[in-house]
């Protein structure tokens, strides 16, 4: 198998069409806790991979044993490193179907946790969400607006001069696909109020 990546989490392999994520441990851990947290959350992933209502990578295999996921290779490039080469028209479309995922996926009750541009990939015509590690299952509009927020800032972050249309064509999308959006959207500014009153008070 082929090294694809490493993260603080797990490493990423190619083999032939398949990719096997497999969590690393963590020798800072009771190596019992840190068996017992890598067998939790290869199964929190793996159960959330197989039910979020997302273009994602097929999952052909969880193994809790052995804390491996087995998923189908998707054939694209990260959305990070294109999206300011993209045309206006397209990226607002891409960003568009983003919006469309995060709303589907809220109204399942899912969290992300870890919505940036280095967790989706293009390939020309959809928009694949990846990493769900830090993915759960919450119905708290707070969470789900703490997710919205977070990919906001990798936006600002990363990509500044187009990250104020992005972040709007990401509502658009995100507003058709959850019933729940205007509930959302109010505990979002009230979370970005927050971060505000505290950036000037420190």
């Amino acid at each position: 198998m082929k090294e694809l990546s490493r993260g603080a989490e797990a490493v990423l392999y190619l083999n032939r069409d398949r990719v096997v994520k497999k969590r690393i441990s963590k020798g800072y851990r009771i190596k019992e806790i840190d068996l017992e947290i890598r067998k939790l959350r290869t199964r929190s992933e793996g159960k959330i991979l197989e039910r979020v209502n997302v273009d994602k990578p097929r999952v052909y295999n969880v193994n809790e044993r052995e804390m491996e996921i087995e998923m189908g290779f998707v054939n694209g490039k990260v959305l990070r490193d294109v999206l300011d080469n993209l045309n206006d028209n397209e990226r607002v479309k891409v960003c568009g179907l983003i919006g469309v995922g995060i709303g589907k996926m809220h109204s399942q009750d899912i969290i992300h946790g870890d919505l940036t541009t280095s967790n989706f990939i293009y390939d020309g015509e959809k928009v694949y969400f990846i990493d769900f590690g830090l993915s759960y299952f919450s119905k708290r509009d707070e969470d789900k607006a703490v997710d919205l927020r977070l990919l906001k800032q990798a936006l600002d972050a990363k990509h500044y001069f187009y990250s104020k249309e992005c972040f709007e064509a990401i509502l658009n999308g995100y507003k058709g696909y959850n019933k729940d959006f205007k509930i959302v959207l109010e505990r979002l500014n009230k979370v970005e109020s927050r971060g505000r009153y505290k950036h000037k008070n420190n």
